[in-house]
């Protein structure tokens, strides 16, 4: 049996000389695997072929906000806008990752992620919304698709993470039907061009985010406080302009998979990646596991639901009432074309639930103010919501392929006096997450693969630089890199394909 791969040998790893350092230590750790029963209590399997990855998105990572023609975006903006961003940070350098990205993909590299999830920066392709593609931008992606490719990672591309082109929201953004249009066309342009390579498209990234978020504003209890969460464009719609942002962001994932089927190579998939709102029975008996069901179909109605039922429910026309959207035969027709797989990101429960005799048929269990959580305000501490969001989305819409595009937590991170982080918050959340994710696998839903939120520390929206996501923590003065504890947790997992 080889030496094991301990994190003081990860952290000394240097770009020069990681791949020849990986390629023994990956062999250890895989014959340290082969020494363990299957049948040890101490080891839980995932299937066979799972894949392990790790997620970015362009606004928070790239940097280069400004060079080779790329166009401004709402987060451009909005961060620029004093008193928006904590601390008035923006992401104008964020991890310079445009000019890094091959230092990056070997860091990739060394924590055993065989995938990554990236996102594509639209107004990088077209600065303008629509109109003539800038190459410079498709080269910058041509070129990190095929690093990632020489070193064994299979790229998943998003086609949008919430960085719309500045100038298609001074046409109306998200309130002009014609957004929609023009993120088809833009889909449609970057499956002909990668999907030689890329054969996973996600269309957008967290529908609820970017539309309830930006477009109105969200305010949560949270340990007997309101919390307020903005995003860009930071508007203040009414019910019923929200309603049809709503029904746009949709329709425009509709029109993306259907463009993405015209033009991509044969066999290119594509699917949705929601921040499902996630229900979770109080009590695990038949009855309450039911009502937790009924509750996700419903409290997704807006978004999942109608992607995957080509329908508005009707108790969420009713509720809307005459702020209801606006919607033709054809648009539900598009929105509900069928997909190929769908990816959730799965960080928290949304609520607690138990079954009634009372219409809806469950009832709300709020969280206690004492409920643990994490780092972040928002983010309370539920590992069970890893079992539950990807059953129900099997159970309630046959899914066949269901990713977990992101899971993951923010910490304090600090270096220590020997310049190492040592994230033990981190790795405690991910077993108990990973300990349901594989409980769901054994039960037989079709999961398969997990993508990690984040690769890295970055940008992260409205808190700005403080909240520290990453396996990998990033010196944003100096961009130095050091591998945290929770990095090499990941690797071992992902090289065993199993926790022990």
């Amino acid at each position: 049996m080889g030496t094991p791969f301990t994190r003081r040998d990860f952290v000394k790893l240097t770009t020069a000389g990681m791949l020849g350092v990986l390629a023994a230590n990956h062999a250890s750790a895989a014959q340290r695997s082969a020494t363990r029963s299957p049948q040890s209590p101490s080891v839980r399997p995932f299937p066979k072929g799972f894949l392990w990855g790790t997620a970015t998105a362009a606004y928070q990572i790239e940097g280069a906000w400004a060079e080779d023609a790329k166009g401004p975006s709402i987060w451009d903006t909005y961060a620029h806008t004093p008193g928006k961003i904590k601390n008035n940070e923006n992401a104008d350098v964020a991890n310079d990752h445009y000019h890094r990205y091959q230092e990056d993909v070997q860091l990739m590299k060394a924590l055993g992620a065989k995938a990554y999830r990236f996102s594509i920066a639209w107004p990088r392709i077209y600065p303008e919304g629509t109109g003539p593609a800038n190459p410079k931008g498709l080269d910058f992606y041509n070129r990190l698709v095929d690093e990632l490719l020489t070193h064994g990672i299979q790229p998943y591309a998003t086609l949008y993470h919430w960085d719309l082109p500045q100038a298609l929201q001074d046409k109306g953004g998200w309130q002009n039907r014609d957004t929609a249009k023009a993120f088809g066309d833009y889909a449609g342009y970057m499956a002909e061009k990668l999907s030689d390579r890329i054969t996973h498209f996600f269309t957008i990234n967290e529908f609820h985010s970017f539309v309830d978020m930006g477009h109105r504003g969200l305010e949560m209890a949270v340990g007997g406080k309101t919390v307020s969460i903005e995003l860009a464009p930071g508007m203040k719609l009414s019910p019923a302009e929200l309603n049809q942002v709503r029904h746009h962001a949709v329709l425009a994932h509709g029109l993306a998979v259907n463009a993405i089927r015209a033009k991509g190579k044969k066999g290119t998939k594509c699917g949705p990646a929601e921040n499902i709102t996630i229900p979770v029975p109080l009590i695990e008996s038949p009855e309450h596991i039911q009502a937790a069901e009924r509750a996700t179909r419903e409290m997704n109605a807006g978004y999942l639901t109608v992607m995957l039922e080509g329908q508005y429910l009707d108790a969420y026309l009713n509720a809307a009432g005459k702020d209801a959207p606006k919607v033709t035969a054809d648009d539900l027709k598009i929105i509900g074309t069928p997909v190929d797989f769908v990816g959730i990101n799965v960080y928290r429960p949304s609520i607690y639930v138990l079954a009634s005799d009372n219409a809806p048929g469950y009832r709300e269990i709020p969280f206690n103010a004492s409920h643990p959580k994490m780092l972040s305000s928002w983010h309370v501490l539920g590992p069970e919501a890893m079992y539950w969001a990807p059953r129900f989305v099997h159970s309630l819409w046959k899914a066949k392929e269901i990713y977990i595009t992101e899971n993951g937590c923010a910490a304090d991170d600090t270096l220590a006096e020997d310049g190492q982080v040592y994230d033990t918050d981190r790795v405690m959340f991910l077993r108990n997450c990973l300990t349901q994710l594989q409980r769901a696998t054994a039960d037989g839903v079709p999961v398969r693969g997990y993508f990690l939120w984040s690769m890295m520390d970055n940008f992260e929206w409205s808190a700005g630089y403080g909240n520290r996501f990453g396996l990998i923590y990033v010196d944003f003065k100096t961009q130095k890199r050091t591998p945290k504890l929770s990095a090499s947790f990941f690797r071992e997992v992902s090289v065993r394909n199993a926790l022990a």
